[in-house]
C-alpha cells in the first residue's frame, strides 16, 4: 500500500529530469504541444482515455499496472525516481476538450525520454502511447518531431535544445508500425537485439517461444529492433 503522496509524487511536483526542461511553449508544433506529465493533473485522464486498455500495450516488454494506483506506483518508482527519465503529455491542439479547457486541446497520449545521459549525450524515446482516437493522424509524427528538435538542437538555438548526439528508438521486432514511424522521422535501423526481454505472462501472445529450461522456463521473450537518429 502506498500513501497518496507516494503515488502522486511530491508537492510541489519535481519532474526530476537530468536535463533542463524546455521553456514554456517551446515544445510544440502548430498541431500539438508537449508538457511534462504531472500525476495530480494528468493521471486520471490518462487512465480513463486508454491507460487501462491492454491492446495499447501489446508490444510493450512489461506491464504498467492493472489499476490507476498500480500505474501511479509504477510511474513513481520506475520512471520519476530515475532522473534519466521523463514523460510528456501529448496535447492535440486541433481538437478542443470542453471538459478540460485548461489543456488547450485534447489529451492524445504520452511520450517519454529514457536512459538519458549527460556524459554520453544520448537518450531513448519510449513510452509512446497514442490513444485510439488519435492514431493514424498527425499526433504521433508531430509529437515525435517536436521531441527530436528538443533533443538534437544545440542549447544556443531558439528555442534551445539539449545538444544530444544520439536519440535511440527501440521497437518490438513485430511492431512494424512503430519502426515505420521512426524511419519516416529520419531514424536509421541499426539492427536487432535478440532475446532482450523476458515477457510477463500478460504479454506472452506477442513473444517468441523459448524452449530452454532456464530461470524463466516457459516464459516467452522479445526481440527488439534498434533505430537511431544522430547529430550528423
Amino acid at each position: 500500500q502506498y500513501t497518496e503522496d507516494e503515488l502522486y509524487g511530491p508537492e510541489p511536483y519535481n519532474v526530476n529530469f537530468v536535463f533542463p526542461l524546455p521553456p514554456e511553449g517551446s515544445l510544440e508544433t502548430e498541431r500539438v504541444k508537449l508538457t511534462p506529465f504531472v500525476p495530480r493533473l494528468h493521471a486520471k485522464q490518462y487512465w480513463e482515455n486508454g491507460g487501462n486498455d491492454p491492446s495499447l500495450f501489446r508490444y510493450y516488454p512489461f506491464t504498467l499496472g492493472d489499476t490507476l494506483d498500480g500505474f501511479l506506483a509504477f510511474f513513481e518508482t520506475r520512471i520519476r525516481s530515475d532522473p534519466a527519465n521523463v514523460v510528456f503529455v501529448i496535447i492535440d491542439k486541433t481538437h478542443t476538450d470542453p471538459a478540460h479547457p485548461d489543456l488547450g486541446g485534447s489529451f492524445a497520449g504520452v511520450i517519454g525520454l529514457f536512459s538519458s545521459s549527460e556524459k554520453r549525450l544520448t537518450t531513448e524515446i519510449g513510452f509512446v502511447l497514442i490513444f485510439h482516437a488519435f492514431q493514424r493522424t498527425h499526433v504521433a509524427s508531430n509529437a515525435l518531431g517536436a521531441l527530436l528538435r528538443y533533443c538534437l538542437e544545440v542549447p544556443a538555438a531558439s528555442p534551445p535544445g539539449l545538444g544530444l548526439r544520439r536519440v535511440q528508438w527501440c521497437a518490438h521486432s513485430r511492431n512494424l508500425a512503430s519502426a515505420r514511424l521512426a524511419e519516416r522521422m529520419g531514424f536509421k535501423r541499426e539492427g536487432t537485439l535478440r532475446w532482450l526481454w523476458v515477457l510477463p505472462e500478460a504479454l506472452a501472445d506477442a513473444g517468441d517461444e523459448c524452449s530452454r529450461k532456464d530461470a524463466y522456463e516457459g516464459r516467452r521473450g522479445r526481440h527488439t529492433a534498434v533505430l537511431s537518429v544522430c547529430w550528423d
